[in-house]
């Protein structure tokens, strides 16, 4: 057992944190009480401090955000970094920076979150209800919300109305009522409906099956690419624009590749799959392998050539079908970045002659990694695993690896060794 004894008033942030992580230890390894209602009561108690320590994450998060420091660390964003360093899962690291970077727009909830009388849970669900709003749509939302919540509707309810906050400020001033939900339909079919908003967009929902899915995917994830190192939209914004340049005619290419072998495509029943895993039956496999813009990859059969050594600078379409097949994502370890939108990187550095433009001399890497990988080169470490897939780990900047170590409590990069399996690449 340690003892911690903290001077509140004059103590630093830091001091205060180290204190605190020295009581959540203490705490962690205690028997739960035998009392129901004792536990109720703590529970209740330590959620509500939980929340009060949100607010101070929500500040740090914040901080490192608005700097970028998460870049000098191999991360290409700041959900990477939360996601990667403190193992959170990816709605989580959404919710927490959406907090961090609102919560200067919403002063009221900051404040009730910070004096712990506002929960995490709708302090975050107002904060994602704002992020598409302009400041004046953002003040009024939030005073809006916040009514429902003192009404004592609960946080999922909150959230539904922060989804059309637009309709329901409308709908406060009389000016026009919300859409009707969407009629509930099967999987067989694909469907899409559309709703015009307020604003002159439109909202869109609806469903795909997996052979429409394949074709969208196909089709819209490369051109969602991130435009560049400034580039600060997210998925869904990219995503989008690639629609709209599609359905402008900007774009009439469709690059959807089925994954199968010889006898599936003549008639076998050995399932196929996309690039991204998903198992496709035979027959639909057949049947997708002859839509327009689809392009069979075979497994163990053809002639197309896959080593071109240095007489091209660039992968061939066909090396690029099979490193899709390769690498899910990223080869950098914490990076989930698709592999569909990650470029060829020559893992030894073309420019240099030690990389031929071999398959078994390149690997995908996301645009941000290939960049951070040739300008940082002592903070990736590359090994191999046993299936011959290139494994990219980060490595801290130089002058923090002596001082701190790596941030965050998983570990050091790469210390786990590398994957034994697909499925652990996968993973």
């Amino acid at each position: 057992m340690h003892s911690v004894t903290v001077e509140l008033g004059a103590a630093s942030t830091m001091e205060l944190v180290n204190a605190l992580s020295a009581i959540a230890t203490e705490l962690a390894t205690r028997d739960v009480p035998e009392s129901a209602a004792a536990c109720l009561e703590l529970t209740e108690t330590l959620a509500a401090a939980s929340d009060m320590q949100e607010s101070a994450l929500a500040g740090f998060i914040g901080r490192v955000d608005a700097t970028g420091e998460q870049a000098r660390w191999g991360y290409p964003s700041t959900q990477a970094w939360l996601r990667s360093r403190l193992g959170m899962r990816d709605n989580r690291a959404k919710e927490r920076l959406t907090l961090a970077r609102q919560r200067h727009r919403l002063p009221h909830v900051a404040a009730a979150l910070a004096s712990g009388d506002l929960s995490f849970g709708y302090a975050t669900t107002v904060a994602d209800s704002v992020a598409r709003l302009d400041d004046t749509d953002c003040a009024e939302a939030e005073t809006t919300l916040l009514g429902f919540i003192d009404q004592g509707f609960s946080a999922g309810k909150v959230a539904a109305f922060g989804r059309r906050i637009r309709d329901l400020i409308a709908e406060r001033d009389d000016t026009e009522t919300a859409p009707d939900e969407d009629t509930k339909r099967g999987y067989a079919k694909s469907w899409l409906t559309t709703t015009r908003s307020l604003d002159g967009g439109r909202y869109v929902k609806g469903w795909l099956n997996p052979e429409d899915a394949a074709i969208f995917d196909g089709t819209l994830a490369p051109l969602a690419k991130p435009a560049g190192p400034d580039d600060r939209r997210d998925l869904s914004e990219r995503t989008a624009a690639a629609l709209s340049s599609v359905l402008s005619g900007g774009h009439k290419a469709t690059k959807v590749t089925v994954i199968c072998d010889l006898e599936t495509l003549t008639g076998g029943n050995a399932p196929a799959r996309l690039t991204d895993g998903t198992p496709i039956p035979a027959p639909q496999a057949r049947r997708i392998a002859l839509a327009a813009g689809v392009s069979p990859l075979l497994l163990g059969r053809g002639n197309t050539p896959l080593y071109l050594g240095h007489r091209e600078r660039f992968a061939s379409a066909a090396q690029r079908q099979v490193l899709e097949t390769l690498y899910p994502t990223c080869a950098v370890r914490e990076c989930e970045t698709p592999g569909t939108l990650c470029e060829v990187d020559h893992v030894n550095g073309w420019a240099l002659g030690h990389s031929p433009t071999d398959i078994d001399q390149l690997a995908l890497t996301c645009g941000w990694h290939n960049r951070f990988k040739h300008t940082s080169p002592d903070q990736i470490q590359i090994t191999k695993d046993r299936d011959g897939r290139y494994v990219y780990r980060l490595l801290p900047p130089p002058d923090a690896r002596e001082a701190t170590g790596p941030p965050g409590g998983n570990g050091p990069p790469g210390g786990d060794g590398p994957p034994d399996s697909a499925l652990d690449w996968a993973a």
